[in-house]
């Protein structure tokens, strides 16, 4: 009868690890999350900075409670490769500075316009509504955030933050803002009503539909789970992520209502980010639900990606 415990050799990949183990001792029926924590423990790494492959064929050991060891092929003397990430940061954490930027930066640029700008005459109508707009999409996305996203990884590389960071601090922060609240700037003059109004419509479409998209996405997973279940509802039948393609509806609508060169430079810089992902996600959504998936022919916007 086969031993219930097995030694794993452990190898080190790329720059090393200090007090790695070289063997530890796990169950077969242990999860694969006990490999990580034993790892961890030894080497006094945080788990979620390390990535755990099997030696064999260098394809990825989850760090999963769901997954045992033996489900992984693992055997005795297996060996796996560790490789140091980095340092991490929650994604929680990212998402909840990054939106910080605009909601800091907006109100900064609109009352801080005679020291900005130089100008003594008071924001415009369109103004004020952009400052709104800005600060609810922002808001809602923080809200989002802390109560509806359920987070497939933990963490996430610091050094790439600077990347998130710089989209929203930057693009969506200081460029949007500077270009929305100036007194030469589209929203400083009147607008045909029209424009405004259906720009408007789009905007409170395009949020209430990522909303409803994302307490969806939510409600697929079940809490302490990367367990996924198949997407379907309101724009799944379209697209592969619909949540995207709200996100452009309503950033569509807001550069109808400010007419902004620097709202399509943040819009497109985001969609085709959101583009990649898309692709990733059609690609996963094949692989893991197979013949139960309805396959997509666009991701993101029907008829067009």
């Amino acid at each position: 009868m086969a031993s219930s415990v097995i030694d794993l050799t452990i190898r080190p990949r790329g720059k090393p690890i200090k007090n790695l183990p070289e063997l530890i001792t796990i169950g077969r029926e242990d999860s694969t999350s006990q490999i990580f924590q034993k790892i961890s423990d030894a080497s006094k790494f945080s788990a979620n900075r390390l990535r755990v492959t099997k030696g064999s064929d260098g394809s990825p050991i989850p760090n999963a409670t769901d997954v045992t060891v033996h489900d992984t092929g693992l055997r005795n003397r297996s060996a796996v490769d560790v490789k140091d990430l980095g340092p991490q940061i929650a994604w929680r954490t990212v998402f909840i500075i990054e939106y910080l930027g605009p909601l800091l930066v907006h109100p900064l640029f609109y009352y801080g316009r005679p020291l900005i700008y130089g100008t003594s005459t008071s924001p415009s109508e369109l103004q004020k509504l952009s400052l709104i707009l800005v600060m609810v999409h922002f808001i809602k996305r923080e809200y989002e955030t802390l109560f509806v996203h359920r987070f497939s990884l933990a963490t996430m590389p610091a050094i790439l933050t600077l990347k998130n960071f710089g989209h929203y601090w930057f693009l969506g922060g200081m460029n949007l803002a500077y270009w929305t609240y100036a007194p030469t700037a589209p929203t400083a003059r009147a607008s045909n009503p029209l424009f405004t109004y259906f720009g408007l419509a789009l905007f409170v479409l395009g949020e209430l539909g990522t909303l409803y998209t994302h307490n969806v996405l939510k409600n697929l997973r079940r809490p302490g789970s990367t367990d996924r279940g198949i997407p379907r509802g309101l724009g799944f039948d379209l697209v592969t992520c619909p949540n995207y393609m709200f996100e452009i509806v309503a950033w569509a609508g807001f550069w109808l209502i400010n007419w902004s060169l620097s709202t399509i430079v943040f819009v497109v810089v985001a969609a085709i980010q959101m583009a990649l992902w898309a692709q990733k996600k059609e690609r996963r959504y094949r692989k893991e639900f197979g013949d139960k998936y309805k396959r997509k022919r666009f991701v993101m916007l029907p008829g067009i990606y």
